[in-house]
């Protein structure tokens, strides 16, 4: 079986980056990034520029997914994605789940899985992916998970913090391990319990250890029609789990040990950065508003009046933590902007464009080059930590090779 990969939802390319770096034999097949309603498709601009010369790019890779046809994407060892977040995330106001905007996009999967019925599958989305919509817990995830098993898949996830495991983001994110049945994995699996699977021998355990505790392993049989499932469905996922043959077992988790040597923020500070990225004097009290605790009195739709509270927040990022999670927002002055203190002159500033870079795992101006500061912050914000993707592949690589 050779390692090929189809990436849907690519961005500026972090998983391409975490499988080729993982091993340079992986090869994609095919890529596709598109931003609907933008003119500037600038995180296809950045990731046509890095990858042109090698493969993948096609006169489809920058059209909207739903307007591929099947016959234009070719069937791959492994399909990945990153698919979009905003209709799940908390940072989302107003988040529509699986039936919004952005969150149909997991028909597209499914259409492209049904018909090409790649072997493996290593999805990406955020933490709350599990606990949506707010008034169907659980739902969101449960169709997906349905999906797959009527396709023939069975499934591991996990929530992943990456700096829990050495690395310098505090970013946490729900993947998502699909394997068909038939393959070798999923004979081999399939005799394992799920205690054995979460802890220990499951995709996730192997790279990411975790403490064993099987007593509180929960269950649950998914129904096999999906508009049941979208109409009743409810169940409380926890952090780690999977799901085989249509039942589901999930359990939290927590992190046992570091894998790597833990890398902080003041690793990847550059010793010099433009003037433009610190904070004027004279703006400082309002950094220290927007940082600080506050007791508001606000009024609701109702008329009733309540306080709105809120925790402050470090002013400035301790340098010897990892990285708050970086958000789109992050080049803006807002409450989640980092602000760190420079190394060399001690005053605050913000992080630079190729820091932010760095957070997320990135070769300096691997976007830089290719677009403005707001777009290189949009986009870490919204990128994947590499070094995470990596760890996976590194894994996803010996069992495919075990498929011989």
């Amino acid at each position: 079986m050779e390692k090929t990969i189809v990436e849907l939802f690519a961005g500026v390319g972090g998983f391409r980056l975490g499988f080729e770096g993982s091993n340079p034999n992986w090869k994609t097949l095919f890529a596709n990034q598109w931003e609907p309603n933008k003119k500037n498709q600038f995180a296809y601009n950045c990731y046509e520029g890095n990858f042109k010369d090698k493969g993948g790019i096609t006169p489809f890779s920058n059209t909207d997914i739903a307007e591929v046809p099947i016959s234009e994407i070719p069937s791959s060892t492994v399909l990945v994605g990153g698919f979009p977040c905003q209709d799940y995330s908390v940072a989302s106001t107003g988040a529509a789940g699986i039936h919004g905007k952005k969150g149909v996009l997991w028909w597209e999967i499914e259409r492209i899985v049904k018909s090409n019925k790649m072997p493996f599958i290593l999805l990406e989305n955020v933490d709350r992916l599990l606990k949506s919509p707010t008034n169907q817990r659980g739902r969101d995830f449960g169709i997906m998970l349905a999906c797959l098993n009527n396709l023939g898949y069975n499934v591991e996830w996990r929530v992943i913090n990456a700096a829990e495991y050495g690395f310098v983001q505090r970013r946490r994110r729900t993947f998502i391990f699909a394997y068909k049945k038939t393959t070798k994995y999923g004979h081999s699996i399939e005799k394992k319990t799920a205690s054995d699977i979460i802890f220990d021998l499951g995709l996730f355990a192997k790279k990411f250890p975790v403490l064993a505790d099987s007593s509180h392993i929960k269950n649950i049989k998914l129904d096999k029609n999906i508009q049941s499932v979208s109409d009743t469905f409810e169940f409380g996922f926890e952090n780690s789990g999977l799901m085989m043959n249509g039942t589901i077992h999930t359990t939290k988790v927590i992190p046992k040990e570091m894998i790597t040597t833990p890398k902080l923020l003041k690793d990847i500070v550059l010793d010099k950065v433009e003037e433009k990225y610190f904070i004027k004097e004279s703006d400082m009290h309002k950094w220290e508003y927007m940082k600080g605790g506050k007791a508001i009195e606000r009024t609701s739709k109702e008329g009733f009046k309540y306080i709105f509270r809120e925790g402050g927040i470090a002013f400035p990022d301790p340098l010897y933590k990892p990285a708050r999670t970086m958000l789109t927002s992050e080049g803006s002055s807002n409450r989640s902007t980092h602000v760190i203190e420079d190394i060399i002159t001690k005053r605050l500033r913000k992080l630079s464009p190729v820091e932010c870079e760095r957070i997320n795992g990135f070769p300096d101006n691997w976007t830089t080059k290719f677009m403005t500061d707001s777009q290189t912050y949009f986009c870490m914000g919204n990128a994947l930590v590499i070094s995470v993707i990596k760890e996976l592949a590194d894994e996803i690589g010996l069992i495919v090779d075990n498929e011989f």
